[in-house]
């Protein structure tokens, strides 16, 4: 049907021709996944017409005050409140922010806020956020705008450090993956993209 445009109810002998417009979405890097047989091709390639690639939040950190503001209106009419400023430094601590659990957690987050909020000005305690928030700078681990920021030869390098320290491992609670704190799939597909050879990292 996605290819052809038509297809044949159950039981049917007649082709029903289809004028559709199919949209897919997904959090997975499906190129990693075709490559490791975990998606079929033959569906990638049928639904890959035209790509549009929408980097995780902390890759966007401007797009968050204008996000932190239409959640705040959103969640101060359910709660039947006033909310008329957005304290700086809040603002700071959320661009700051790694945001593991992308926009569902800043909903989270400004909901509980809101709710908690007694005054016309919003703010969040930095405690909320401190377990995420980057401490000492490290080789290994990129900065909270995410691998994607960092130029090649610096996310190759950076890479390459990381399969060294964890023996050409790439998943798994020691692997790369968590070391780099990016998902399994998305370091697959940039190991591949940048032509490194992770079986030479492995242990004799």
């Amino acid at each position: 049907m996605l290819q052809e445009r038509e297809f044949e109810r159950v039981g049917g002998t007649q082709s029903v021709s289809v004028d559709t417009r199919i949209l897919s979405a997904t959090n997975r890097d499906l190129r990693a996944a075709v490559a490791a047989g975990t998606f079929r091709q033959d569906l990638f390639y049928r639904l890959n017409v035209f790509p549009i690639q929408l980097p995780s939040l902390r890759q966007r950190t401007d797009d968050i005050p204008l996000l932190v503001e239409y959640l705040i209106d959103r969640y101060a009419k359910k709660a039947g409140k006033k909310v008329r400023n957005i304290d700086k430094k809040t603002l700071e601590l959320f661009q700051e922010y790694n945001w593991p659990g992308n926009i569902r957690e800043l909903q989270n987050v400004v909901e509980r806020a809101v709710i908690l909020c007694d005054t016309e000005t919003f703010s969040v305690d930095a405690k909320w956020l401190k377990r995420e928030l980057p401490t000492e700078p490290s080789p290994l681990h990129p900065s909270p705008r995410g691998l994607g920021r960092l130029d090649e030869t610096k996310e190759k390098e950076m890479i390459e450090a990381a399969l060294a320290q964890t023996g050409g491992r790439v998943s798994g609670p020691s692997g790369a993956a968590v070391l780099l704190g990016v998902p399994r799939q998305t370091l697959e597909s940039k190991i591949a993209n940048l032509g490194i050879n992770k079986h030479r990292f492995k242990s004799a």
